[in-house]
């Protein structure tokens, strides 16, 4: 019996991505009976579901985030096991994105895809690092899909941050960072380069954060910015999310220096748009030369692009000789960087 490509058996439709096979879809955007999540943000996670198959890390970021109610019946896994759903194989293996992000390898009758989710291939303190899966097709993101977007040095972005609070030790820094993955992996790297003073937080980080460290994650003295004085808060690190810096809320801190980390401060209109005086290039993402380093890691026959900047990745990939084409799955964002 001939070995079915995978185009017979995953289904891109109104929902997202569907597993034929095994009955289940990937993501989803709609509530479905049996959703497998890649990891928690909020294009990829949502409540709802009759089920939901993802890591015990995901698991606890979706009942955090939507209730402990926010699926019917929710299974956790740890990376490296597997669940047989029908005719269908599933493994979890570390995407590198944030906690709990997984890649998920799908076995079917000799056929072999990857559903990448959102990815990245640097160091972070805050998850394990994303692994290879050689596969027949690779599904991938394309966020950061353009030459122009190759990231810079995560410490000498930090760097840049404790410069500036080092010239100006009376202006309260405050660091606009996404609620999930980015606030933590943020302090985390102030903590490697030596900062170990308090980091003040804005309500809306706090529980997440506290996840973070409920699972064995170090992130050292943080502390609510509610109750402190402008005193209190006078030369201090604050992490608001990025809506923040322009709100009423930072009338509380002493002359404010508004600073934003995210890949999209490569361009400068979204620093400007942001009103980041600081702009950190910090990115969640794979890079352009991650991006083409991971199609040469995994060496599929075919990649499938989500979302994001698809023809610029289309057009390499097919010139290294692989064929590729874009999904266009629906409720996609890049904005959770």
């Amino acid at each position: 019996m001939s070995t079915p490509h995978p185009e017979t058996w995953l289904k891109v439709t109104s929902k997202g991505l569907y597993c034929e096979p095994g009955d289940f879809f990937i993501d989803p955007a709609w509530p479905v009976d049996r959703a497998v999540i890649t990891h928690g943000h909020g294009d990829h996670a949502r409540a709802g579901h009759k089920s939901v198959l993802a890591t015990q890390e995901t698991t606890a970021i979706m009942g955090s985030r939507f209730g402990v109610d926010f699926a019917g019946a929710a299974q956790s896994v740890a990376y490296g096991d597997t669940v047989q759903m029908n005719d269908v194989t599933l493994s979890f293996v570390p995407a590198g994105h944030i906690l709990g992000s997984a890649q998920i390898v799908l076995d079917h009758k000799g056929s072999r895809a990857v559903v990448s989710g959102d990815f990245k291939r640097r160091p972070d303190p805050t998850c394990p690092p994303f692994e290879p899966v050689p596969c027949d097709v690779f599904i991938t993101e394309a966020t950061f899909a353009l030459p122009v977007f190759r990231h810079p040095d995560d410490a000498g972005e930090i760097a840049k941050l404790l410069h500036s609070h080092g010239l100006f030790p009376e202006r309260s820094h405050l660091v606009g960072v996404y609620a999930l993955g980015k606030a933590q992996r943020v302090i985390a790297l102030l903590r490697q380069a030596g900062y170990d003073a308090p980091i003040y937080l804005h309500g809306a980080l706090l529980a997440l954060t506290q996840l973070y460290q409920s699972r064995g994650i170090e992130l050292g003295d943080v502390r609510p910015a509610a109750g402190m004085s402008v005193e209190d808060l006078r030369g201090q690190i604050v992490l608001c999310p990025p809506s923040a810096l322009s709100d009423r809320w930072t009338r509380r801190l002493p002359d404010p220096l508004p600073v934003a980390a995210s890949g999209w401060m490569r361009v400068r209109a979204r620093a400007r748009q942001n009103g980041a005086e600081l702009p950190l290039i910090i990115s969640d993402h794979a890079d352009w030369d991650e991006l083409l380093r991971t199609v040469e890691d995994v060496a599929p026959a075919e990649i499938w692009v989500t979302h994001g900047r698809e023809e610029a990745l289309i057009h390499q990939v097919r010139k290294m000789g692989r064929r590729a084409r874009a999904l266009s799955l629906v409720g996609r964002e890049d904005e959770e960087d």
